[in-house]
């Protein structure tokens, strides 16, 4: 529920990141919220996402912040749903996220997916030690000291701390500086002191396995686990996975390497020691024979997709595209199947120094 003239303002500045008091209504409770939208790109579709902040944290699932993603250009609204809970049955944390039918002020806007944000209560709700977390909010976010071949401002430059000390930057400092200087022999290693390596393996095969074309250099987030001194790297917006671009057209199944798309410095570090490549290799064959496959996903997929059909019909925008919903889970399928099979024959790739 929001009053026309912090509507208004919205509308007026939709590249701003300003947001506009109003409240939300979940069941019988009224919550008290600062609204503002949310993405880049997406803030010119007919259909926009939001960032909801809560006035009191505790009152709303113990949550400081919620995220409302339109899912606009994915056909299914399915993708990032099923991204994140593929890395949770990885081993990799992950928000979590459900599907809800978003009205204002009475009318309906359509089905949403809501995303819990990764922030100091998203530990706290894990039974998570405390620990800065940052958002890789573009290319910048490539481990690098340099993007394009051009030195980067800051060390800093493509992250945005989501909860933390601003002495905690030393700690991601301390970690790229680390990764750019060194030596190969020393490597793995050294890295492997700053960086939780099987996390990452996980984290890595899930990107590979979903096939994000942006998600090695933006859409993840890292957490410094205190207590073990070792960054862990999140997905997030995954919605531009399983075979669809973020226009929502197809994208071929062999499109993203097996190595990941070329960028990621920490990546590319990583993929010229061959212990590395061998225990990647033997995560991914894993993966591929047990979890990314059809018979595994399949309930899952289909699940989702009944739970919002009776929901697209009610979508302003959506509805009228209800044939080419119906198609996705076969889309999906079939996007499991090439991509499971051409993974498998790039694996010999891994073998080669």
């Amino acid at each position: 529920m929001i009053g026309d003239e912090n509507l208004n303002r919205l509308r007026k500045n939709l590249n701003s990141d300003e947001s506009v008091p109003s409240k939300l209504k979940v069941g019988d409770i009224t919550y008290n919220i600062q609204i503002a939208y949310r993405g880049s790109y997406t803030r010119k579709f007919r259909k926009r996402s939001f960032m909801i902040d809560f006035d009191d944290p505790e009152k709303f699932l113990g949550a400081r912040k919620i995220h409302l993603n339109a899912e606009y250009r994915d056909p299914s609204l399915i993708r990032n749903k099923l991204s994140l809970d593929f890395f949770q049955d990885l081993g990799v944390l992950s928000p979590d996220s459900q599907h809800i039918n978003l009205y204002r002020n009475g009318d309906i806007k359509g089905v949403y997916l809501q995303l819990e944000s990764v922030d100091d209560l998203f530990l706290k709700k894990r039974g998570l030690p405390a620990g800065p977390i940052y958002y890789a909010i573009n290319n910048d976010a490539n481990f690098s000291f340099t993007r394009d071949d051009k030195q980067k401002e800051s060390l800093m430059s493509g992250y945005l701390q989501a909860s933390g000390k601003p002495s905690d930057d030393d700690f991601l400092h301390h970690l790229i500086t680390t990764i750019n200087s060194t030596p190969q022999s020393e490597f793995l290693s050294t890295v492997s002191q700053h960086l939780n390596m099987d996390k990452l393996l996980l984290w890595l095969v899930g990107a590979i396995c979903t096939m994000n074309n942006d998600g090695f250099t933006h859409n993840y987030a890292l957490y410094r686990n205190s207590d073990t001194c070792m960054f862990e790297v999140l997905p997030w917006d995954y919605d531009a996975t399983w075979g669809r671009k973020v226009n929502g057209g197809i994208m071929d199944h062999t499109y993203v390497p097996i190595e990941g798309k070329k960028g990621n410095h920490l990546l590319h570090l990583l993929f010229q020691i061959q212990e590395f490549r061998t225990l990647y290799k033997i995560k991914l064959e894993e993966i591929l024979e047990t979890k990314f496959t059809v018979d595994y996903l399949e309930n899952k997929i289909l699940d989702l997709h009944q739970l919002v059909r009776p929901n697209i019909l009610l979508d302003p925008y959506k509805k009228r595209k209800i044939d080419i919903f119906d198609d996705e889970p076969e889309v999906i399928f079939q996007f499991i199947r090439d991509r499971s099979s051409y993974l498998k024959e790039q694996l010999k790739i891994l073998e080669q120094s």
